[in-house]
């Protein structure tokens, strides 16, 4: 396992699709207190911890949040990122009130196709606005 800073949650996004890059793009932005760091699953750091949490690094289909040494896959994954982000991703959390199985297969349903969205805007880089300093691993 590569050497990383883990006193922070990780979030393990895909850096070859246009609509992972685009989340992890508003993760940094919308995360004015720095709480995330990011690392894209094609990285060393990124496959390492796939690997180490059981998920397939040939075929990541789910954002994995690591944190406190738990990992959090698929909904529950986006539903704990969106609870540390201010108003309103925020509000996206009522999606709790909704059963894991049923959320769990609306986000397979997107992360099937998630590589044939239109409008999402392709760009590894991240917004100019954001410091990157020990945000960003891999």
């Amino acid at each position: 396992m590569p050497v990383f800073p883990d006193d922070r949650p990780v979030v393990l996004f895909d850096g070859d699709c246009a609509l992972c890059s685009s989340s992890a793009r508003k993760i940094l932005t919308a995360d004015r207190a720095g709480l995330f760091r990011l690392a894209p699953t094609q990285s060393a750091l990124g496959q390492a911890l796939l690997t180490h949490y059981g998920v397939s690094p040939d075929d990541p289909a789910t954002m994995l949040l690591i944190q406190d040494g738990v990992a959090r896959e698929r909904s529950d994954a986006v539903l704990a990122i969106v609870a540390q982000l201010p108003a309103p991703y925020r509000w996206a959390t009522i999606g709790r009130i909704a059963p894991r199985f049923i959320r769990d297969r609306l986000y397979d349903f997107v992360a099937r196709r998630r590589r044939r969205f239109p409008g999402a805007t392709w760009c590894a880089l991240p917004p100019a606005s954001v410091d990157l300093k020990d945000r960003v691993l891999g």
